[in-house]
């Protein structure tokens, strides 16, 4: 299997390639379009604030390239936030894959979240052997509203989109490869796609 985390540089990307290891699979790292479009699997990455990163897309080109990827791409965190129509963070237009915008977290709450939080309403293929109310590791300080494309949700002062997918396009705002077990279960799933 080929896949490919795409490299921006905005990404603790050596984290998620240890983690494919543990499972037997050598990720790449590439920001060539040729690499990704081969690929049969994508993870699109994502630590940092949105509008250098999506700055940092636009110059190579894959803000282009990524919403016409045909395999399974998976979003995490802040990759998962490029993927919506816009994010409050810098004000910043995204991706418009998922049909929804990202909001900061009122100070009601302590931000970051940061630390384990449960998901729940678990619906995809994704989420195969992992259960309700399992805990996944969220560093976020904005979030996805929940919307018709949520497949699983987390409560931190109100309940928002923990997890998305359209079409080929999934994002995950936890970190599957620092999530323990469950997360591992899910990149396994998303291997088996």
């Amino acid at each position: 299997m080929k896949l490919v985390i795409i490299d921006y540089g905005a990404g603790n990307i050596k984290s998620i390639q240890f983690a494919f290891k543990r499972l037997g699979v050598e990720a790449k790292l590439s920001n060539n379009p040729e690499d990704i479009k081969a690929a049969d699997k994508v993870i699109f990455p994502g630590v940092g604030e949105a509008s250098s990163a999506m700055q940092k897309l636009k110059e190579s080109g894959l803000d282009q390239l990524i919403p016409q990827l045909e395999q399974p791409v998976l979003g995490i965190c802040l990759g998962m936030q490029l993927l919506c129509n816009t994010t409050e963070e810098g004000n910043t237009k995204g991706l418009g894959i998922f049909n929804v915008d990202v909001k900061r977290f009122t100070n009601d709450v302590k931000v970051p979240q940061m630390g384990w939080n449960t998901v729940t309403q678990l619906q995809s293929k994704l989420f195969k052997n992992i259960n309700e109310n399992d805990f996944m590791y969220l560093v976020h300080s904005y979030y996805a509203e929940s919307c018709k494309e949520t497949i699983a949700t987390t409560n931190y002062g109100l309940d928002y989109a923990s997890a998305l997918q359209k079409d080929n396009f999934y994002g995950v705002q936890f970190h599957p490869e620092k999530s323990s077990m469950a997360g591992e279960q899910l990149l396994k799933n998303f291997l088996e796609l």
